[in-house]
């Protein structure tokens, strides 16, 4: 790699890691505070009822990873923080509040999502060196945010949809589901890695990700600009 290409990576993956570290940090950090104001403590007690990136960061899963998927242009662009510890038991209305306390991730993703697309008209006001750096900025965190919000929204274990599904089926019914967690990630890769090849052998090319990720982020690309009064290119 000569020093060109080095600068330019360079640039490439400062435009992601501000992004990336405060979708999945803050993402992990709502689930902790709306549990706290619904009765439990634990996140709150452990010091993880917080907003700074720095006390959720888990160095493979926040960093190394999603910089090395930035750089090699993978086309899915995943990570993890430090999971925020939840007694679903410690709640006033365990069913009920287990529903916010999942949602609050997502909802947290969908909301700088929003606010990053208003803030897409302030970098012209900067100075000319800056604006097509903060602006970069700002649509990979609407991309990433919306990105990491419908995934988790998903309901397949350990993501949060499978919490708002648990939390909806009959108690025994949902006990069995959230078992399922234990093989959460083999279940992951199997709906987006497995199945598609699986398809693929019989003569069918479904493209999973693109229905279940790119094309409801494209549809809430199309009202975050159209209620922010923005136009919104996303870097895919």
């Amino acid at each position: 790699m000569n020093q060109d290409q080095a600068s330019l990576s360079l640039i490439i993956v400062s435009t992601w890691v501000l992004p990336v570290l405060l979708a999945i940090t803050l993402h992990e950090a709502a689930h902790g505070y709306v549990a706290w104001k619904l009765g439990d403590d634990t996140a709150k007690r452990q010091g993880r009822v917080s907003f700074n990136p720095l006390r959720h960061i888990d160095l493979y899963g926040t960093i190394i990873i999603p910089s090395l998927l930035v750089l090699l242009r993978f086309p899915i662009l995943f990570g993890w923080a430090k999971p925020v510890p939840v007694n679903f038991a410690r709640l006033g209305h365990p069913r009920r509040d287990a529903i916010l306390v999942a949602a609050a991730g997502p909802g947290i993703n969908l909301t700088i999502a929003f606010v990053a697309a208003l803030l897409l008209h302030g970098p012209p006001l900067l100075p000319a060196g800056s604006v097509e750096w903060v602006k970069l900025n700002l649509l990979n965190a609407i991309f990433i945010n919306l990105v990491l919000g419908v995934f988790n929204a998903l309901p397949l274990p350990p993501l949060d949809g499978s919490r708002v599904l648990a939390s909806l089926l009959p108690q025994g019914l949902a006990r069995s589901f959230m078992d399922l967690d234990a093989y959460g990630l083999w279940i992951v890769l199997g709906v987006f890695f497995g199945l598609p090849l699986l398809l693929e052998q019989l003569g069918m090319e479904v493209n999973i990700f693109y229905w279940l990720i790119i094309a409801p982020v494209d549809w809430l690309t199309d009202w975050i600009g159209f209620l922010t009064a923005t136009r919104i290119v996303l870097p895919i």
